[in-house]
């Protein structure tokens, strides 16, 4: 029998993390899943580890071919899923026991609704919180598509959080061409936004999943770089409905994600040296 839900995980270098990602996908309260990973031609023992749970009957192993960036895998393990429901889980991140039902029930009691997004908790490389609770400016409970993408623009910031946070329709996400990467730094972003215009958006005010952050090199211009990138995912949904959000929304949400990204950056440094 097809499952409801498709859990997917793009795996790249994660060795040090993801069988506490796999492990946590599967000791989900709610059962009624599949699991498929692909490992995006890693060069540390990712598929190494991978093989100890080769056997397990909910888990599908894949390999994608080297070259095209997050979104090739992304739309592998999205692309080969099969449940009605899916989410995206990166190979360093986990979800919390209860992630599953909870969104799934959401879906159950409003048929409106294509995606549903929780708050997560950041964690450092040890596993240490770093934030308890962050994500969805504000939102609970249902709220329409287009009040959703208004709001994550005005914000500076991806409200709806990285995929582990996120269960939605997959043929909402097939409809617009997979995850779109057009500006790669807000594949997460722009993709939820895009499947959010098409219905409602659930949002649960408390963390469900965790989020790993990486305190590598974060420098000046990959500050720069990510808030050019937001500013112009902006301008592209601006431009392609003038009626969903107002010139002054996008100043706004520009000088924000400016903001956003050397505070971002700022963490990162203390977070590298709290860990050196």
């Amino acid at each position: 029998m097809t499952p409801r839900v498709s859990v997917v995980v793009p795996a790249y270098n994660n060795a040090d993390y993801i069988a506490e990602t796999i492990d946590s996908i599967l000791n989900q309260t709610y059962q009624d899943f599949e699991l498929i990973i692909s490992d995006h031609s890693s060069t540390d023992d990712t598929v190494k580890v991978l093989a100890r749970y080769a056997d397990d009957p909910r888990i599908e192993i894949l390999t994608t071919e080297a070259g095209g960036g997050a979104k090739r895998n992304w739309d592998r393990v999205s692309e080969a899923a099969n449940g009605e429901l899916l989410k995206l889980v990166c190979g360093d991140d986990t979800i919390y026991p209860e992630c599953l039902a909870e969104q799934v029930a959401a879906f159950d009691e409003h048929p409106s609704v294509v995606l549903v997004a929780s708050q997560r908790k950041l964690v450092d490389a040890n596993g240490k919180t770093i934030l308890s609770a962050r994500g969805l400016a504000g939102l609970k409970g249902l709220v329409t598509g287009p009040d959703a993408a208004r709001k994550t623009v005005t914000a500076g910031a991806n409200i709806f959080g990285e995929p582990g946070c996120v269960l939605m329709k997959r043929s909402a996400l097939k409809a617009i061409g997979w995850w779109d990467d057009t500006n790669p730094y807000v594949i997460d972003e722009a993709t939820y936004t895009a499947v959010a215009l098409q219905g409602d958006v659930y949002a649960i005010a408390k963390p469900l999943a965790s989020f790993r952050v990486n305190a590598g090199q974060w420098s000046v211009r990959l500050a720069k770089d990510q808030a050019r990138q937001a500013a112009a995912f902006h301008k592209d949904l601006r431009e392609s409905d003038p009626t969903l959000i107002s010139a002054m929304d996008v100043r706004i949400g520009d000088a924000r994600a400016l903001a956003t990204s050397f505070m971002r950056r700022g963490v990162y440094m203390l977070l590298r040296h709290r860990m050196s």
